[in-house]
């Protein structure tokens, strides 16, 4: 079980606290990438919603266009990190045993190692889980939370913090909708009940299709990081 996770008062001082330094590094963290403009996403959701497979497309559309960097946060194994590895990409596998969630100190350590170049975009993917990813901060620049079709339209109440810290959305596997019990609007619904300001990306990463609008905002982003460094 994650230290954050204590239900009497003397592991909730500790969670308080384990929070407050991760918050530390995570400052640290979004001012070394701020400062070399490297725009980094936190990409998180349960386990089978489809990150991989979309970090992959992603990577694919656009390594031709910037340096791209993956840390690859799972429990065990380096299944996920050696899938992404064949497309070119630099790389970087933790492996959190029992943990939950990667934190912003391990993120460091990643940033530290892979040593992403000025200007690129770093992709971290975090160990599937819906819960306790959504209390730590890593520094990153944007929060997106890949649910997929076969998941439910109630996913965003069900798991309502995940969705409300996030800034993106990805609602993936669209390519089932006409085959499961899938309601899109009820889904919309629920995401604009969660968080009003996330931005919706529908899209089946497998088949590559309707991804254009989330590359275009990945652009906007670093453009954003871009002028911000000039001013």
């Amino acid at each position: 079980m994650c230290e954050t996770c204590g239900c009497n008062h003397n592991e909730m001082l500790v969670a308080e606290n384990v929070l407050e330094n991760n918050n530390r590094v995570a400052a640290e963290n979004k001012k070394i990438l701020d400062s070399k403009q490297i725009l980094t996403i936190n990409m998180m959701g349960s386990p089978g919603s489809g990150k991989t497979t979309f970090i992959i497309k992603t990577i694919e559309a656009l390594k031709s266009e910037t340096d791209i960097y993956v840390i690859e946060g799972d429990q065990f194994g380096s299944l996920d990190s050696d899938r992404i590895s064949k497309t070119g990409v630099n790389v970087l596998q933790i492996n959190t045993g029992n943990g939950c969630h990667l934190d912003a100190m391990a993120v460091n350590h990643a940033i530290k190692k892979l040593k992403p170049s000025k200007n690129s975009l770093l992709i971290i993917e975090n160990v599937g889980n819906l819960v306790c990813p959504a209390l730590f901060n890593l520094g990153e620049h944007q929060r997106v939370v890949v649910f997929s079709v076969t998941e439910g339209d109630d996913k965003p109440i069900k798991y309502a913090p995940m969705f409300h810290e996030a800034s993106h959305c990805i609602i993936n596997k669209t390519d089932l909708m006409d085959f499961i019990p899938f309601d899109y609007n009820t889904a919309i619904n629920n995401l604009r009940k969660i968080n009003h300001n996330l931005q919706v990306f529908s899209l089946s990463a497998l088949h590559g299709t309707n991804m254009d609008l989330w590359l275009d905002s990945l652009r906007k982003g670093k453009q954003y990081l871009f002028h911000k460094a000039k001013l």
